[in-house]
């Protein structure tokens, strides 16, 4: 192995977690924003 593959191999790790974590997070948004959404709808119909 090259010296190349100390540095790209855990950069494009490291990129990927970055991508994972954003969309990770705006998804979890999603979902509470919904679950609120749904028990507002619910208190709202009692």
């Amino acid at each position: 192995m090259t010296a190349g593959h100390f540095i790209f191999i855990p950069s494009v790790m490291l990129i990927g977690v970055i991508i994972g974590w954003v969309l990770g997070s705006r998804a979890a948004r999603d979902a509470f924003a919904t679950e609120l959404k749904r028990r507002e709808e619910r208190a709202a119909r009692k």
